[in-house]
Parts: C-alpha cells; structure tokens; sequence
C-alpha cells in the first residue's frame, strides 16, 4: 500500500513559518459575508471561474449528434490547429492535461534516469512531478524578486553534464526573460521547454509564450484563461517532437500493424467533447487576455499607495496576462501579515488562495532538497496571495475587493 511522505512543520525549522495557515482558517462563511446594495454583485466572490459564452454549447451539441465524442473526431484537429496559431506555433498536439502535457513533451527527449532538469522551486507541484515521472531529477533554482519568475542569472552554474533541459515557468501568466535562457540552451546542447500552464496569450518581445522554447505545455483547466474543464496542449515548431507526442499520447500504436507498439506510450488523449469547448474557448481569447489585463490595470490602481502591499510587475519586455492577479503583503508596513489579510477578505465574502509552497518546502521532495535554501521562493510563498480573478470581474467587484483591503489596513486608519 503506497504511503505518504509525512513531514511535520516543527521538522522543517524556521522554513515552517512561510507555510500557509488551512484554508478553514479563512473559509467564506455566509453569515458573516454583509448584504449588498448593488443588485450586480454576488455574495461570494470567486477567486476564478471560467466564462462559457461562446460556441461551446453548440459545438458540444454537435459532437454529441454526429456520435464523436471521445479521442477522435474533427474538433480535435481544429482546437489543435487553433490554438498553436493562437500562439504562434506550427503544431499542437491535445491532451488530457496540462501536467500530461509537460510530462509528455518532456518524455519525447528520451530522458533517463539520474538525467537533471532545471526548474525554479516556486511553481505548482506538476512541474517537479513531470519531471520525476520521466525518472529524472529536478534540479531547483530561486526566483527573482522584480518579476517573479525564476532567476536566469542563476542557471549556468546548475548546469552539469547529466543537465538534458531546462523548464522556465511563467509563473501566473508572466513571460520568464527567454533570450538569455534560449542561448545557454543553444550554447550547452539543452532542450528548454516552457511550462505555460499559466500563460495562454503572454507575450515576450511581442512573441507569444509557447512558441519560446523547443515545445510548451498548456494546461486547459477549469481556472485557466481558456479551460476545456481538464485538458492539455503541447506546442511546438520542432516535427519530430509533436510527431512523437501524437503517437506516445495514444498508447504509441505502430504505423505498420495495429497492436504493435515500439514505445511505451501513454493513454493522454483529449475527448472530442472537450475540444468542441476548447475551440469555442479560443475564439474568445483575445477577449480574455483583454479582460484579464484591463482588470489588472484596475486593481493596479486602485491598490496603490496602501503601505506594504505590492502589486504584480509587468516587465518592459513583456505581455503579462495576470492569470491570476496576486498581491504581496508586508505585515510591518500593512499592519497584518497575509493570513490575517485574508481573513479579512472572507469575512467580507471574497474568496482567495495563498501562492505556491515551493518544491523544496513539500513533503515529497523534502529529503531530496532538504538543506536547499531560496529566500525569493519562500518571501513569495510567506506573503503572496491570489485576488479574485476571472475574466468575468466586474469593476464593482474589483473596487469592493480594494475598499476592503484599503479599510483593513491599519497603517491607514
């Protein structure tokens, strides 16, 4: 019987005090959330949802009528065609999710065991396990404090002769700097492929994400800018890599006789159904990067000047599409540190999530990194958090979540 990696905070010395408080702690509780004047505003405001107003019903229909409803079917090819001229990519290749996606670009590299991949330690959990499923080690790196995204500068000294890639993370929809890390991919003989999990429309130089690297993994769920509920995508420009995804995510079924099979493959495949949603999805897009961007901006504004709360970078080089907009709090200047923040935030019905707890904080990796340290990481995981952030936000619910954080702040009052 599989067992779990148990690691108890009083183990994990002062690293245990970046590690969020449970979420019962802050849970939104009906009443104690006030009654709203303004007919247009909820009660409860989501952290995210997705926003179903498109063709997804119709396509949906169809599939069902023509009777293709599961790995084969026309809205596959299109959604795959869609979407990587969306970003700028020759290829797509569906899948069943964005951590299928990245495991599988990944596994088209043939990587061995003790092979070492490069990947910052603050991302969510998928990037690491990716890695790790393919038998290989990741090998972690801080974060940069402007932007948030990991550390260029960093990388060449982790590079080794058993380094086969490298994956920069665009951490909440924030391009990592690429050039750099394109030419020390070019100049050591690494594969660099992007996790874009978060990143559906950012731009880097006016480049899309996910045309950067060698290939990219995108993940379709339900929080994510355009969602199919689960779901995956690899891009790429590089025929050989989507050539291989298409037969590995599909049990890697041979050309030449059914049954016979030269790799072992993988059962990754995306439903007919679900890209009928995924192509409904990219038609709207454009309108969402749109949405999510102009919200920033409002939020942006609204927060400034409050002590101790800084709001997400956008560097000079790059589109950010805010995923999700996250703030940090210093709890010396704001008055409260970002659990009691959040809290606040509840009470008045708005829901949150703290960010990532970085790889060499987990209980599964605890012992392989175990000594490691990375202060941007950890600052970012002690005091960050993610505001309401659909594309659906109206600006009522942008100004209500500012007011709160304004009115709570006792540096003002």
């Amino acid at each position: 019987m599989l067992k779990p990696y148990e690691l108890k905070l009083e183990d994990m010395g002062d690293l245990a005090e970046i590690i969020p408080q449970a979420d019962p702690e802050v849970k939104l509780s009906y009443r104690a959330i006030p009654a709203f004047d303004q007919p247009s505003r909820r009660q409860i405001i989501p952290v995210c949802e997705p926003t179903l107003g498109g063709n997804e019903m119709k396509y949906v229909q169809r599939a069902v009528e023509t009777n293709w409803i599961s790995s084969a079917g026309s809205f596959i090819r299109d959604f795959e065609a869609r979407f990587a001229e969306a970003v700028g990519a020759k290829y797509g290749v569906a899948c069943a999710n964005g951590t299928v996606a990245l495991h599988l670009a990944l596994a088209t590299l043939g990587l061995e065991p003790d092979d070492e991949v490069i990947i910052p330690t603050f991302t969510m959990i998928a990037t690491a396990n990716a890695v790790t499923y393919c038998g290989a080690k990741p090998v972690l790196i801080d974060n940069e404090i402007d932007y948030w995204q990991m550390d260029i500068d960093q990388v060449e000294a982790l590079i080794t002769p058993r380094t086969k890639a490298i994956v920069p993370v665009h951490i909440y929809g924030h391009p990592v700097d690429m050039d750099p890390l394109m030419a020390l991919g070019r100049k050591h003989g690494i594969w660099v492929i992007e996790d874009a999990a978060e990143a559906h429309g950012a731009e880097y130089k006016g480049k899309p994400c996910g045309s950067l690297g060698d290939a990219a993994g995108f993940s379709f769920y339900g929080n994510k800018i355009i969602t199919t509920g689960e779901g995956g995508m690899i891009t790429t420009d590089n025929r050989d890599i989507a050539r291989l995804a298409w037969n590995l995510r599909d049990h890697a079924f041979s050309q030449e006789r059914h049954f016979w099979h030269k790799f072992v493959g993988f059962n990754y495949r995306m439903t007919n159904l679900q890209a009928a949603v995924g192509l409904a999805q990219v038609e709207q897009m454009p309108d969402f990067v749109s949405a999510r961007r102009r919200n920033a901006a409002h939020y942006s504004r609204l927060l400034a000047g409050i002590p101790g709360i800084t709001t997400p970078p956008e560097a000079p080089w790059a589109k950010n599409v805010y995923w999700m907009y996250g703030i940090l709090v210093d709890a010396e200047t704001y008055g409260m540190n970002r659990n009691q923040l959040r809290k606040v935030l509840a009470d008045n019905g708005i829901e949150t999530r703290t960010f990532f707890i970085p790889m060499h904080c987990q209980p599964v990796y605890w012992e392989q990194f175990k000594g490691q340290r990375f202060p941007v990481a950890e600052r970012l995981c002690r005091d960050g958090f993610y505001l309401p952030s659909a594309s659906s936000l109206t600006s009522d619910e942008i100004e209500y979540v500012a007011a709160v954080i304004r009115d709570a702040c006792p540096s003002l009052s």
